[in-house]
């Protein structure tokens, strides 16, 4: 690879990891092509972008970047591919269901908004992560239970002011 196409990987992988606010560095050797292919659909289906890289690259893309990456440049050792998504928890959910046939890919770390998670013991705590619309979903459901509650006590009382004021005041 010339000079000038190694600058613009790094270019292109620099602008990808400050665009990025999920990113989850995975170990896929070993896999055949038929697998990796797999992985690669089953990527797409959950709208993850799978890459692999070079690591002298991507370490020279993390320092051009604004972000600290902390203790991932450690895990640079190795075949490492990158794994990009909007949700924090799809491409840990890619990665569990792609073991279930394979032990692979094995997660080296993952960067959940400015979170650092080191090792493939982590792949629980991550699929466990809620996203956003899931926690803005369970706020919404909290939020209108009391109105609900209210609401139920108003029709159960046959609309009697009477019924609604015995029905409020037994809760």
């Amino acid at each position: 690879m010339k000079k000038a196409e190694k600058i613009k990987v790094i270019d292109d992988l620099t602008s990808k990891l400050k665009s990025s606010k999920n990113l989850y560095l995975t170990d896929i050797s070993g896999l055949n092509a038929s697998e990796s292919s797999d992985l690669r659909r089953a990527c797409y289906k959950a709208n993850v972008k799978l890459s692999v890289v070079k690591n002298s690259m991507l370490a020279r893309a993390m320092d051009a970047s604004d972000k600290d990456f902390g203790e991932i440049k450690d895990v640079l050792k190795g075949n490492t591919s990158l794994m990009f998504s909007e949700a924090g928890n799809i491409p840990a959910r890619v990665i569990k269901d792609f073991r279930k046939k394979l032990d692979k890919p094995i997660l080296k770390a993952a960067l959940i908004e400015e979170a650092i998670y080191i090792g493939d013991d982590q792949i629980e705590t991550l699929v466990a992560i809620k996203s956003r619309e899931e926690l803005i979903g369970e706020i919404i459901v909290l939020l209108q239970s009391p109105t609900k509650n209210v609401i139920s006590a108003l029709k159960s009382g046959s609309s009697n002011l009477s019924g609604v004021l015995k029905t409020l005041s037994e809760r």
